[in-house]
């Protein structure tokens, strides 16, 4: 059996937060189980995370993900992204409404959420939809992806 790969989200202090967002954006998701940091007594590492996420596991409509409270040391950027397909226009439209929130962050199907994570927001028809120039072009004028401008460009 294959070794499983997940993504780990390291988070200021908002583990819990978003896990909780996370699973109610996305259909058939959930919180598989939440450690959090023991009494801060017990190691100077752990000065100010008592009842932070040390471990936290969830999924998200079948990925599997882990996440912890890490402190302020490492943050989010544009590098790292998790694309989700969409079937159609509706759903780019729900995910979109749901995981935007920077809008200057916004460009050819890229956003950012309030936790910093970046997203592509993308039909899953992606590659039949820019198979000329000026569907490209069209694309790389669009913030959210618009499947009738492409299809129409």
């Amino acid at each position: 059996m294959p070794t499983a790969i997940q993504p780990c989200l390291w988070f200021n202090d908002q583990a819990r937060e978003a896990m909780n967002y996370y699973v109610d954006v996305f259909p058939n998701s959930r919180i598989i189980s939440v450690e959090e940091y023991p009494d801060e007594a017990l190691d100077e590492h752990f000065k100010g995370m008592s009842g932070k996420v040390l471990g936290g596991r969830f999924s998200l409509n079948g990925v599997d993900f882990v996440c912890l409270d890490g402190g302020p040391l490492f943050t989010f950027n544009e590098s790292i992204s998790f694309v989700v397909e969409c079937a159609d226009q509706d759903e780019i439209d729900h995910y979109w409404s749901k995981l935007s929130h920077v809008p200057e962050s916004e460009q050819c199907g890229w956003c950012k959420d309030r936790f910093g994570i970046s997203w592509q927001i993308i039909p899953a028809k992606m590659d039949q939809l820019l198979g000329r120039p000026e569907q490209m072009q069209t694309m790389m004028r669009q913030k959210k992806i618009v499947i009738a401008e492409l299809e129409n460009a």
